[in-house]
């Protein structure tokens, strides 16, 4: 995603909104106009009580025009309350319209993708990200506007005092400015690096939470440990280069906020003999200290802080953001990034291929163009009918195989058939044209069951493309074992609300669903790892004699024991064999079935 985009989508966001507020800005105005009253009378008194009065030996007046130059303070005080008033009225909308659509993007991916329905991106989007937005709001349109009013005031009592005054005074404001104006969109970059490595951080961080248990037990702490170092080390980076470039805007700042004040004052000598009065080249020495570089140092500031911040943040709500990948929250490689020849791994073999439910030919798959690839030349082939069970340490690669035969992602090299076509082609439906219901070819369970508020026979036959009879509702459910639960819920009528069932419950829904669609190829990611031991024998024994053929991301060793072959994933390494000779040709399945014995 482009910068110019993220700058380019803020800018007609704002723009929009802001056009329904006018009525806020034109209050705002009219007391930022006594602001710049205010800025006017603070330099023009002091010259006038200088030239008119103290110099001229008038003491009176000296005074009178200090006294002017007090109430003009006083103005600005007023002013300054008037704002704060205005303000409240821009920024709190903004804050209700940001959360509203936190919400909205929270419900719209947990509907696209249920197993990842927890989004941590989504916690900080709706409470860090829009009190950012809104203070960053705040602080911009507040100093902005100072700006705005402030350096009209402070322009026009120079040109009053002596247009030759703005020679010296505007080149070094203008040299800073642009200085400034340099370094925006290379920050708004960094800081938008920033937020990404802070989303993918949390999310990884929560993936790795859930799985402690599987990494604790496959000994993999330092595989899953890798891509959250390589996060915390991005973050590092992307420190260094924010810092880099806050040293070149704090230059900046410093040439626009103090080079005007040496002009001035080096060129005194050289504006007295141009007939410039003393009063007047003390006015502008006061506009410049007390109003405009004051202002223009925390419009400065704030824009390149808060300006940037907000764009990068606003972006975030503007873009509706892509489906994540299974195991990363990273961009997935595309066919076209292919790096060259993958190394080949040996081949892995099932029934003959005229047979085939799922081929896979030279495989090849990486989130990233520069990532180490999860999956790296994997031949496999998987018959009709067949039994076939997946295991290897958490982050291995296991659901991202399951994500290829699915169609969700597209592999980097080699291809993906299923019953012969490409798994990304269009899906089979129900009825020629249909542009929605269940694909027929397969049904995908991931590891957080889909179970909607509906009846019971609605969650049990929503993968089934007609009206299924309720007897053969029924015997699905028996055959999984999950007639009690759906006794308790009140019949298939009964009522199914998500939030009141346990992950078991709405796993042995999911799989009754499962048993009952019409797809000859079934995909487990891991979708028993809720029910308890007997329970998953039982769904996983009725599944496996259902008609067609069965891939199981194996959560324990007893699922792939129950298996007609086991494909080990070990780094970009695969074996593929039966639970009684792996052992004897994968040292880590080895290593899990004695785990898994030793535990009895």
């Amino acid at each position: 995603m482009s910068e110019d985009g993220a700058w380019s989508r803020a800018s007609r966001e704002g723009r929009r909104f802001l056009r329904g507020r006018s009525r806020s800005l034109r209050r705002l105005a009219l007391w930022s106009l006594l602001e710049s009253a205010h800025t006017f009378l603070g330099g023009y008194a002091v010259a006038r009580a200088l030239d008119d009065g103290f110099l001229a030996g008038r003491t009176g007046t000296g005074l009178g025009w200090l006294a002017v130059a007090g109430a003009g303070a006083l103005l600005g005080a007023l002013a300054l309350r008037g704002v704060f008033g205005g303000l409240a009225d821009l920024v709190e909308p903004l804050r209700d319209g940001l959360v509203r659509r936190s919400v909205r993007q929270a419900i719209g991916r947990a509907v696209a993708d249920p197993g990842r329905a927890g989004d941590a991106g989504a916690v900080s989007r709706l409470t860090q990200q829009t009190e950012m937005a809104r203070d960053s709001f705040a602080g911009l349109v507040l100093v902005a506007r100072s700006f705005v009013f402030t350096a009209l005031g402070a322009l026009l009592g120079l040109a009053a005092l002596d247009p030759v005054l703005l020679v010296l005074v505007l080149p070094a404001l203008l040299l800073g400015t642009a200085g400034f104006l340099a370094t925006l969109r290379p920050m708004a970059h960094v800081q938008r690096a920033a937020l990404d490595a802070d989303e993918a951080l949390s999310a990884r961080a929560g993936e790795l939470g859930a799985g402690l248990r599987d990494v604790v037990a496959c000994g993999g702490g330092a595989s899953a440990g890798a891509p959250v170092e390589l996060l915390i080390a991005a973050q590092e980076r992307l420190t260094g280069r924010l810092a880099r470039w806050t040293a070149l805007r704090t230059l900046a700042l410093g040439v626009a906020g103090r080079l005007p004040v040496v002009a001035l004052l080096a060129g005194t000598p050289w504006l007295l003999g141009r007939g410039v009065s003393a009063g007047a080249v003390a006015g502008a020495l006061t506009y410049l200290v007390q109003s405009l570089l004051p202002a223009l140092d925390a419009l400065m500031t704030a824009v390149g802080a808060a300006g940037t911040r907000l764009v990068v943040v606003l972006d975030r709500f503007c873009t509706p953001a892509p489906a994540p990948g299974p195991d990363s929250g990273a961009v997935p490689e595309g066919p076209a990034a292919d790096a060259g020849p993958a190394p080949a791994t040996a081949p892995v073999h099932g029934p003959a291929a005229a047979a085939a439910a799922v081929e896979l030919r030279g495989v090849r798959f990486a989130y990233g163009p520069r990532a180490q690839p999860v999956i790296d030349g994997l031949d496999l082939t998987v018959g009709a009918g067949e039994h076939l069970a997946v295991v290897g340490p958490s982050g291995i690669g296991k659901s991202t195989l399951t994500a290829l035969i699915a169609g969700l992602l597209a592999p980097g090299g080699g291809t993906v058939r299923v019953a012969g076509a490409p798994a990304r082609s269009v899906p089979v439906r129900a009825a020629p044209g249909q542009g929605s219901g269940p694909d027929l070819r397969r049904t995908l369970l991931p590891q957080q069951a889909y179970v909607f508020t509906g009846t019971v026979r609605e969650n049990l036959t929503h993968l089934c493309p007609g009206p299924v009879p309720g007897a053969e509702v029924e015997r699905a459910a028996a055959a999984l074992g999950a007639d009690g639960l759906v006794d308790r819920l009140g019949g298939l009528d009964g009522a199914v609300d998500p939030a009141r069932l346990s992950p078991g419950e709405r796993q042995h829904l999911a799989l009754t669903a499962a048993y009952l669609s019409p797809a000859p190829l079934l995909l487990l990611d891991e979708a028993t790892c809720h029910l308890d031991l007997r329970t998953e024998e039982r769904a996983e024994r009725a599944l496996a004699e259902r008609p067609g053929t069965l891939v199981v991301v194996a959560h324990r060793i007893s699922s792939a024991a129950r298996a007609d072959r086991v494909l080990v994933l070990d780094g970009t390494r695969a074996v593929c064999g039966t639970h009684a000779e792996l052992p004897a040709r994968s040292p880590l399945y080895r290593d899990l079935v004695g785990l898994w014995n030793a535990r009895g």
